[in-house]
Parts: structure tokens; sequence; C-alpha cells
């Protein structure tokens, strides 16, 4: 069995970072040894929220007590999403080294969290210049989406073509694998979710069907990030764990659609998530 160190957001109520994406892991057969970068109520794009995030130190401390009790060898994977506080991304850093001392093999996969004002997305200051000035030379994998991409390349990206070069310099500057796990505007068919993913060695792209809701729901990119994780550390080669991430995804959208929810229906998914119907196959560029 493979083990995750998931460092991210957690919430009371709803879905969203650790929330969205342990039970994921888990049911794909990952042990993950979750650790909460803040403590919320509710995701912050509710009209109220309440929490904090966790003080500077804790993570590291976490650490420590993993190394004292030898467990770190057994980390076969970091994967980091929301961070509360810009003093956590040091903590981050040092994690993801102290991990690779004791297991070299071990996988980086940033999520990169950005502060989104429109979404009412709220990240601290600094979080953003940690991802572009470390990140990018630290993790084997990264999910932006197309806001992320954007920040992390300096450039306004207005076409599909502009997506894939700019993923394109994120790998020729040290990153092993890029997921765009949003295209937006810069997608070939207004009607579909796409997503890329982009190696030294190939371009490849997916699309599933896009659901209208009248308020997105929250943590959808966290669940991709896990699955697509789970599915690399189970072995899968790009294609096919780009594939069951999608696919994934979409059956959990498709029932949080048709239940009217605003939050992700992972426990009625669950079946979906453990079992995947490959609707929708992943080209190669």
């Amino acid at each position: 069995m493979k083990n995750v160190l998931s460092i991210q957001s957690s919430v009371v109520y709803g879905y969203a970072g650790n929330k969205a994406a342990v039970l994921p892991m888990q049911l794909l057969g990952i042990d993950v040894w979750p650790f909460h970068t803040v403590q919320f109520s509710n995701h912050t794009q509710y009209g109220h929220w309440q929490g904090m995030a966790l003080p500077p130190g804790q993570l590291t401390h976490v650490i420590a007590g993993l190394e004292q009790n030898d467990k770190l060898p057994e980390c076969d994977a970091v994967l980091s999403g929301y961070l509360g506080d810009s003093r956590q991304c040091e903590e981050v850093a040092l994690a993801v080294n102290q991990v690779r001392r004791y297991n070299p093999k071990a996988l980086y996969f940033c999520d990169p969290v950005m502060g989104h004002p429109a979404k009412g997305c709220v990240v601290a200051n600094g979080v953003d210049t940690f991802f572009k000035n470390e990140v990018i030379a630290l993790a084997d994998v990264m999910g932006p989406n197309l806001h992320e991409l954007e920040i992390l390349s300096g450039k306004t990206l207005n076409t599909f073509d502009e997506v894939v070069y700019a993923a394109q310099q994120l790998v020729a500057q040290g990153v092993s694998k890029v997921l765009v796990k949003h295209l937006g505007k810069c997608a070939k068919d207004p009607a579909a979710f796409e997503m890329l993913m982009v190696t030294g060695r190939q371009v490849l792209h997916i699309a599933r069907p896009l659901y209208l809701f009248p308020k997105q729901p929250v943590g959808v990119g966290d669940l991709t990030c896990s699955v697509l994780l789970a599915g690399l550390l189970n072995g899968f080669d790009d294609i096919t764990a780009l594939e069951y991430s999608a696919n994934i995804v979409d059956a959990v959208m498709r029932h949080t659609w048709q239940r009217e929810s605003y939050e992700l229906e992972l426990i009625e998914s669950r079946h979906f998530i453990m079992n995947p119907v490959i609707r929708y196959a992943a080209m190669k560029l």
C-alpha cells in the first residue's frame, strides 16, 4: 500500500481541501496521512466562514515526530494544496526535502491554490510567490488551473496553444508533469470541461461534460489532483491516470449536479470512485 502525506486545508462542513482529497485516495487504495493547514467552518466561497490557520511550526513538529518514529521512509508522496499562512510555505518545502531524504523516490505533487477574488477564494499574501520561486524547481507534478497557470507563467493566456506552451515552460524549468486541471476560456469546446497533461515527452488532452450549476461546487480541483496522484501511485501510465482522474471527477460532478447540490456528493459517489466507468478518453496531441 502506498502512503501520501496530504498537506491541505480542512473544513468542518462540506468538501474542500483534505475533505475532498482524503476519502477518494483511500477508496483507491492509498493510505493518507492528512495534515490540515487551516481549520475552517466551511470553505471561503460561502458568505461567511470562521476558523484559523494552524500556527507556524506545527508541520515541522509533525514531520519531526514521524521521523522519530521511523515513518518517513514509508511516505511515497507529498500532496500540498491550500496554504493558509505564507510561513507554512517553507515548512512544506522542508517537509518534502525531509521525506525525500528517507525516500528519494517520493513524489511531490503541488496543487498551487492561489487567490481568486472574483470567486471569493482567499489565500494568504506571499503564497503565490512561493509557488513561482521555489515549487517549480521542487515539484514532480503541478496541477494549476488556467488562472494559476497565468500567475505561474506571468502571462495572460488566451488560446489553447498558449496554454500548452506555458505548461511546457514549467516542464522546462523542472516539473516532470503539469496537469492543467481546467482550460476555461482556452478550451477547444466551450461546452466541455477540458484538461491537459503536459510532460517532456507528450501533450495529453481530455474533455468531459461541463455541468451547469447555479453556483459551481468547490473542491473539484482538490478531488482531481488527489485521484490523479492515486492513479500514478497505483502504477498507471500518464494517459491511464489522466483518464481515471477525469472520469472519476465526471461521475462525482454528474451525481452532484443531479442532486442539485452545492457540495460535492463524494460519499454517494463512492462506488463510482472505486470502479469508474471510462466514458471519456484522452488524446495525444
